[in-house]
């Protein structure tokens, strides 16, 4: 620092921030913030905080599983700095290790789902959803109606209608099975399997809607797809889902990456980004971002979406978990679980325990007789520190991950009756169940053929073909990265740790809150300080990005404006030179942009926005500016 102050001519630092800060935009007062702590003294701090969450037993689902993650990919990706502060490849001579690995993702999605194309990661399954909504609705033009069933994740039903309020999409949810499609709809969302368990084959709601000139997107469980017939196979347009089961654990919430396929005549409509093969100036093969006429920094207020790294490191763990087991190794693990789904089902079955639905893969309901026997079943649950999902007052659901074993199944059982359960023999009954699907159902293609998923299933062969992608990459490690984004990725080892601790990292998003009373500290610890620090009265911590924050604050505008009456409001001005998603939020918040001048170092033409700012003056909503 003495040898930046002396370069520039200042004593202090005081002295620069008094010469280069005006003295109108200052903060006259120190902030309110607990003393600084050691990092020592952080994470004995943060100890504390883990120890008010209770890990237990999470059979909820709903789109959120345990996992097991390989240690050679703790170890060599999620605690690396060598890959996770590799900044956003824009420089492809630079980034050809993790192309590589969202290849990889690539590869692994379009091969489960059947499709022809993917992208290299969304942020979520329920933002993916949306985007899906939005893509078909690039496509389809002037129809206004998208379908979404009602056996979709709740979560995903309620950011979708969020996103199509906005741009004044009507959803409708209801059956797939009775939905009438009409020349209105343009789109439709469907699960695969449904919420509660069911297995739908949906040849012929795909037909329908194909016949009135929709599109359909399935949210799939990309495990399950090494087992069921893939949505390519049986017309959809669109797939997506999380790939979060694969090695990376449920952590609250997240976060974890989405993928999203599509067939090849809609990519140039598909959000996100994708990693493309090319050749270099010797014509050898070499990796690059591709298709970014579609990215925002491009397309600015005609994007679509504002999506644009997402979780890229993520991506790139789930691509590793694939590429270390192999094709048949997710088979076996997705085989296994769906194995233990059927021991527990008979074994209900066996208590006198209504189970559905008939065709599953790890996911089942029990019905119960009365309120008062399933009171009872909570209180036994809970006892044994094991989490159900609530349907209703007779009904649960269970479903079941990698981590299961049939200890977890007996102590399932027993939660039912716990004198019969005693009596049952899970080996006995594992000999009688039948794991095939119907034909309609089961998968007959081959999948992850390619040599990268079938040659690294050794630890020692997975970390060295890690170390040689992470060579091939810049990152801290070896550089400074002279790049200020929202995208740098500057977190401490000290910071880095405690996203492994269990306390955090495999909390199911839907336990009880009594359960998670370290996350509910944080989560107000968190919101207080950054109160103080922006001078705002509250702060949200659910955008999960720097372009859904913008996003989300666009919606709290457009909000505001209708609570006081002034919901006709709609032009968002927005300076020439801000980042490309600004525009692309604004759009999706259902504003019109109104660019402003700026000079040639990006400052704002304050001239041109005073105009502009009189020119809109009845319709002006909001000024959105980079600070």
């Amino acid at each position: 620092m003495r040898q930046m102050l002396d370069f520039l001519g200042y004593q202090t630092l005081d002295d620069l921030v008094d010469a280069t800060v005006p003295r109108g935009i200052r903060l006259e007062r120190s902030l309110n913030l607990p003393e600084p702590l050691a990092e020592h003294e952080a994470l004995a701090a943060l100890r504390q905080i883990a120890a008010r969450n209770h890990v237990w037993r999470s059979y909820i689902g709903m789109g959120y599983h345990d996992c097991v993650t390989p240690p050679v990919l703790l170890r060599n990706i999620l605690e690396n700095p060598g890959w996770y502060t590799q900044y956003t490849p824009y420089q492809a001579e630079i980034s050809q290790g993790r192309l590589e690995a969202l290849l990889n993702f690539q590869t692994m999605v379009i091969e489960l789902t059947g499709l022809e194309v993917a992208n290299a990661s969304l942020l979520d399954e329920a933002t993916a959803a949306a985007e899906a909504m939005t893509m078909c609705h690039g496509i389809k033009g002037n129809r206004t109606q998208f379908f979404v069933s009602e056996e979709c994740h709740p979560q995903t039903i309620n950011v979708v209608k969020t996103r199509a309020r906005a741009i004044g999409i009507e959803v409708v949810t209801g059956s797939h099975a009775s939905f009438p499609f009409s020349e209105q709809v343009f789109g439709a969302l469907v699960q695969y399997p449904a919420t509660h368990g069911d297995i739908h084959d949906y040849s012929d709601f795909v037909v329908r809607a194909h016949s009135c000139g929709a599109l359909v997107a399935i949210a799939a469980d990309l495990l399950s797809l090494t087992l069921l017939r893939p949505p390519g196979e049986f017309g959809a347009d669109i797939a997506l889902g999380s790939t979060q089961r694969f090695g990376v654990p449920p952590g609250y919430g997240g976060p974890h990456a989405a993928f999203f396929a599509t067939r090849d005549i809609f990519k140039r409509h598909m959000p996100g980004r994708i990693v493309g093969v090319s050749k270099d100036s010797r014509g050898l093969p070499a990796l690059r971002l591709a298709l970014q006429t579609r990215e925002q920094h491009i397309r600015r207020e005609k994007a679509t979406s504002n999506i644009c790294t997402a979780q890229a490191l993520l991506a790139n763990m789930a691509s590793m978990y694939a590429c270390y087991h192999g094709p048949e190794g997710l088979k076996s693990i997705a085989t296994r679980i769906h194995h233990l789904t059927e021991i527990l089902a008979e074994g209900l079955r066996n208590l006198g325990v209504q189970v559905e639905p008939a065709t599953r893969f790890d996911t089942l309901r029990a019905r119960l007789d009365g309120t008062q026997a399933a009171a009872a079943l909570l209180d036994r649950a809970r006892a044994k520190k094991i989490n159900l999902r609530w349907i209703n007052d007779t009904t649960v659901g269970i479903s079941l991950d990698e981590t299961v074993s049939l200890n977890d199944v007996r102590d399932l059982w027993s939660l039912f009756d716990p004198h019969k359960a005693d009596g049952l023999n899970p080996q006995f009954i594992a000999q009688k169940v039948i794991l095939a699907y119907p034909g309609n159902l089961e998968r007959k293609t081959d999948f992850l053929r390619e040599a990268v998923f079938n040659s690294h299933h050794s630890e020692t062969e997975m970390m060295r073909y890690l170390k040689r992608l992470e060579t091939r990459d810049l990152s801290l490690t070896s550089s400074m990265i002279p790049l200020g984004s929202c995208t740098m990725k500057l977190n401490a080892a000290a910071e880095m740790l405690p996203i492994t601790w269990p306390e955090f990292s495999r909390l199911h998003p839907f336990v009880p809150a009594e359960q998670a009373q370290g996350y509910a500290q944080l989560f107000k610890d968190l919101e207080t300080w950054l109160a103080e620090i922006t001078g705002f009265a509250a702060i949200s911590l659910q955008p999960n990005a720097g372009s859904q924050g913008e996003y989300a604050g666009l919606l709290v505008i457009r909000a505001f404006q209708e609570a006081r009456g002034e919901g006709a409001r709609h032009i968002c001005l927005i300076p020439a030179s801000a980042h490309g998603t600004n525009p692309a939020s604004a759009v999706m918040a259902g504003f019109t942009v109104v660019a402003v001048n700026c000079d040639k170092n990006g400052n704002v033409d304050v001239g041109d926005l005073r105009a502009k700012a009189a020119a809109h003056e009845a319709a002006l909503a909001a000024l959105m500016i980079t600070y």
